[in-house]
């Protein structure tokens, strides 16, 4: 590996791999690294002075562990668990459907343990694809990892963000509108919305530009704030419980669903309520000592979250029914009426603090998805640069924020509001509600949950010489194949609806841009230049919210 020493007045660097050096115009003092390859010099990589050119290591195991705990525990246990409670019939089998996500979840992370100690490398699902089976063809080998590139820097993530932030301004501003005795219309709502949601995303951009240790401070203080409202919920919920408040509970399974496909359908929620136990993955470069901290930090995190969601939902039913629940859009806050009398605005903060953890948390692991998509050869260069001081990928950061105030325009939390069209938009042509964008998510994400199973078990096969720190029982990944393969198939045969349909679509359009500028690598005319005079400009050097100084 080699590495050129940049001149200090330089501004950003750029990583790629070490076997792309195709592009030599740029006039920038540039760095190369192979994306620490050598599992055998892991923990030394990034930890030497000399190599400027690199992004630190600085992620311990306590951030490691409230980055999944920060990141799983967000909107979703507020946001979907009407959603699943509706889809599973009754209060018994979502219980179990939730105690279901989180095993599932647990052994996904297991499976990523293995892959992410024997490739320890950033970038998640996107890496361990190329590693897996970019070298068996020239042209359909590294397909898979660019359409989860494609879907994940313009899909998942932007949605994830922009739904969060949504959900923000939602609890942000419903005690403040209750409290003044004002009732928005339609339109106006929907511009104090956006406008809020615009706001979170912009400062938690701020964080996370400026600086790693900044991001990863916010990160460890928010999710000590959404732990602190979590046992608020739990701890009312089991004093009713105590007091006999078991009414809703004793339904069971009444009325459970019996098909597959509204199952499935179910599991979607709880699929985005326990999204995020894969971000480690994302950041493994700047995670310490990762064969370590990386299985330490699932262990601890994924449970502790499964608990949690188990707890609060038997708290919600001991105070308010399944209809309740279901026709809510905002369920902790009512039960934080009903329970907490004057006291009940803690729970709107306490919501306020766990989504604001969840999207800073989203966001920092999203900007390494594309900076190593960049690094790799696979979208344009500017994605893989760094800033050379503060070590933070501002452009794919940047991209994520936009994508995700983009798709922010076409939610729609009212069907008769005309939504704001964009590009993106009418790329997708999905229906704005949030309930939709959940389902779309929880399909999507499951083609590649199941895909990198299969990518595991290949490597056991094409790498069965390569040291594995952890090798988990062929049978773990092999269930959760099963099950996501199941998940993808159920909902398409039992309950077809057209947001798949978009999601297939979506998918297959990303060859469109595959065959040009991945395959036969054309690249736009001047547009690494046009990126390259604006990030080098001197005031923009010295502008805070870029992390330029």
């Amino acid at each position: 590996m080699t590495l050129n020493r940049v001149p200090e007045n330089d501004s950003i660097a750029r990583q790629r791999s070490s076997h792309d050096d195709t592009n030599k115009t740029s006039q920038l003092a540039l760095a190369k690294h192979d994306g620490n390859s050598s599992t055998k010099s892991v923990n030394s990589m990034g930890d030497s002075d000399n190599d400027d050119m690199r992004l630190k290591r600085q992620v311990g195991l306590f951030s490691g562990v409230t980055l999944i705990v920060g990141t799983m525990i967000g909107s979703g246990i507020f946001v979907s668990a009407g959603s699943l409670l509706a889809n599973a019939g009754s209060p018994g089998l979502c219980l179990v459907l939730w105690a279901a996500c989180g095993l599932y979840s647990l052994l996904g992370a297991l499976s990523y343990c293995e892959i992410g100690t024997l490739i320890p490398k950033s970038g998640g699902e996107y890496i361990y694809f190329l590693e897996a089976f970019g070298k068996m063809h020239k042209f359909f080998g590294p397909i898979l990892a660019f359409i989860f590139a494609w879907v994940t820097v313009f899909l998942i993530n932007p949605s994830s963000v922009a739904i969060l932030s949504l959900s923000f301004a939602k609890y942000f501003i419903s005690p403040i509108l209750t409290a003044i005795h004002f009732c928005p219309d339609v339109y106006l709502s929907y511009v104090i919305d956006r406008l809020l949601a615009t706001i979170c995303i912009g400062l938690i951009t701020f964080v996370n530009c400026y600086s790693v240790s900044a991001a990863t401070r916010v990160q460890n203080i928010f999710t000590v704030g959404k732990l602190t409202a979590i046992a608020i919920i739990i701890g009312g919920g089991l004093y009713y419980l105590g007091l006999g408040y078991t009414e809703n509970l004793e339904i069971g399974f009444e009325g459970s669903a019996s098909s597959f496909g509204q199952i499935a359908t179910a599991f979607y929620g709880g699929l985005w309520a326990y999204s995020g136990w894969n971000n480690l993955n994302f950041i493994t470069e700047e995670l310490k000592d990762p064969y370590r901290n990386l299985p330490l930090a699932i262990i601890i995190a994924i449970p502790l979250t499964t608990i949690c969601y188990v707890l609060i939902n038997v708290s919600y039913l001991t105070v308010l029914t399944p209809e309740q629940i279901i026709s809510s859009d905002v369920v902790a806050v009512d039960w934080g009426n009903a329970v907490l009398g004057s006291a009940s605005f803690l729970i709107p903060l306490g919501v306020v603090v766990s989504v604001i953890g969840t999207t800073n948390g989203t966001l920092f692991a999203a900007g390494r998805v594309s900076h190593v998509v960049g690094r790799e050869g696979q979208s344009p260069d500017f994605l893989s640069y760094i800033h050379i001081e503060k070590k933070t990928p501002v452009a794919p950061t940047l991209l994520t924020v936009n994508m995700s105030i983009i798709q922010l325009l076409t939610i729609q939390t009212e069907r008769r509001l005309f939504p704001i069209k964009s590009l993106l938009g009418m790329l997708m042509i999905i229906p704005g509600d949030i309930g939709t964008l959940i389902d779309f998510f929880g399909f999507a994400i499951s083609i590649f949950y199941c895909a990198a199973m299969v990518a595991l078990v290949v490597m056991r096969f094409t790498k069965k010489d390569e040291h594995r720190p952890i090798k988990v029982p062929i049978i773990i990944p092999i269930i959760v194949m099963v099950v996501s393969a199941i998940l993808v198939v159920a909902p398409i045969v039992a309950a077809p609806q057209v947001q798949y349909f978009y999601v297939l679509l979506f998918i297959l359009a990303g060859l469109i841009f595959y065959v040009p500028f991945v395959y036969y690598k054309k690249r736009v005319p001047g547009m690494g230049e046009i990126y390259l005079v604006i990030m080098t400009h001197r005031w923009l050097q010295h502008f805070p919210a870029l992390g330029f100084e």
